[in-house]
């Protein structure tokens, strides 16, 4: 299938970016997928690859775009547990400095870019997230109610905090069918303020949490990796894209 390496302009300069998509010279809906704390690599370019054998358009911005090309941070082939701590230590003020200013502008951007492309069919998008992802996921969804139709969050990590902007205050914002795949390991009480802030909200959602999974389940390239969670929340992701896009 074609695929492309892409340079999104921003206000804040060029956003380099991965897509994939059908080679039938159709339109197809489009997804955003945003990645985990490690960013844009091959392991998130192939589930682009995934989606667009499925039918979909799908983009993976480069959340540090700021910061430089991706990998901004030079990544292991495979990110062991021995050396995830010093790989989260580089990132980190990468991720600190990405504020919700900045995400917001990003979603704003990127949505703009994805419905404009011509492999994009009318119609609303969904957005996807992986881990912090899920929290960029989530604010896209929230400003953007009339274009995002379904969005998708798997481990997330950040989406129940004490803060005034916690991704969880946004659920009455979103208007999209909400799926939240959560690792085994995720706090009892986050899920429960979860699942009542979605509950509250009217949305269809599911939040549902795939047993015997630690938090990064679905990245191969890492030791978190579970098969059968990666297996269950391709399921569940077509799913969702199936009911929600599948007539755009």
């Amino acid at each position: 299938m074609p695929t492309e390496t892409l340079q999104i302009p921003t206000p804040d300069g060029q956003a380099d970016a991965f897509a994939a998509f059908p080679d039938d010279g159709e339109g197809h809906p489009g997804v955003l997928l945003y990645p985990d704390a490690f960013g844009l690599r091959p392991e998130m370019e192939d589930k682009a690859r995934e989606l667009a054998d499925h039918g979909y358009y799908a983009l993976v911005p480069n959340l540090y775009h700021r910061h430089g090309a991706a990998p901004v941070v030079e990544l292991p082939e495979h990110i062991s547990e021995e050396v995830r701590p010093e790989v989260i230590g580089r990132l980190m003020p990468l991720l600190e400095a990405h504020t919700t200013e900045h995400a917001e502008r990003d979603a704003d951007t990127y949505l703009r870019f994805l419905t404009a492309r011509s492999e994009v069919s009318a119609g609303p998008v969904a957005v996807v997230g992986y881990c912090i992802g899920t929290l960029f996921a989530l604010r896209t969804a929230a400003a953007h109610p009339d274009q995002v139709a379904a969005v998708a969050g798997f481990h997330p990590g950040f989406v129940v905090t004490d803060t005034p902007d916690s991704p969880h205050r946004l659920v009455p914002k979103l208007s999209a069918e909400v799926h939240l795949g959560l690792a085994d390991d995720l706090p009892p009480e986050a899920i429960s303020e979860l699942n009542e802030a979605l509950d509250a909200a009217g949305l269809g959602h599911t939040a549902e949490i795939y047993p015997g999974t630690v938090h990064g389940f679905t990245m191969c390239d890492t030791d978190a990796f579970s098969a059968s969670g990666l297996k269950r929340h391709w399921d569940c992701l077509l799913s969702l894209l199936d009911r929600t896009l599948a007539n755009s």
